[in-house]
């Protein structure tokens, strides 16, 4: 069997017959991640884990190349993909609704939020995390990637610091205090 890394690297020297081979290699992992996130959607959400993944995939081989470095940077560049689509189909369903959003997350799902249980996500909790993440990311950058990584690629702190550059311990310290900011701006009104 081929390593990722190997396949991702010939891929981005211009291999063809590379992507044909990551392609199923990936995708398992790929949905795996997707059926989680999908799993803290609510309940009869239209978008279906596999319609994540291949709108994800279309994505990043249909955008400029990337250097791929190794097998964590793909997985946070299909966590990041997985993060717009989830992001413009809420703003899609919020359209629909005619301005019928929530002007904050309530307590209760922030709070499942900050415990990381992997709580039912609605629509409107969708938008103001992303939301929430996007102010984070302006005042520190490397704790919303951390939180990018975690929430919406399902990766561990051994792979978020992998894709980072960073020690375990930094992406753990970075994690608490990305937390604690999001419950923060997550229960506050606005």
């Amino acid at each position: 069997m081929e390593d990722v890394t190997g396949l991702l690297r010939a891929w981005n020297g211009g291999d063809a017959s590379a992507l044909e081979r990551l392609a199923p290699m990936v995708y398992a992992e790929l949905h795996n991640l997707a059926r989680r996130q999908m799993a803290r959607e609510r309940d009869g959400h239209i978008l279906q884990p596999s319609a994540l993944v291949n709108e994800a995939f279309i994505r990043m081989i249909g955008n400029q190349p990337v250097e791929w470095a190794n097998r964590a940077q793909f997985y946070a560049v299909s966590a990041r993909m997985m993060r717009q689509v989830l992001i413009e189909f809420a703003r899609a369903q919020q359209t629909e609704k005619r301005g019928n959003r929530a002007d904050h997350v309530g307590l209760d799902a922030a709070g499942q939020f900050a415990a990381d249980t992997g709580a039912s996500v609605s629509t409107e909790d969708v938008l103001a995390v992303d939301e929430a993440l996007t102010r984070l990311g302006q005042l520190d950058a490397r704790q919303a990637q951390v939180v990018e990584l975690r929430f919406f690629g399902g990766l561990d702190n051994k792979e978020i610091a992998s894709v980072l550059g960073v020690s375990e311990q930094t992406v753990i310290r970075a994690w608490r205090v990305a937390r604690a900011w999001l419950f923060d701006a997550l229960t506050t009104p606005s």
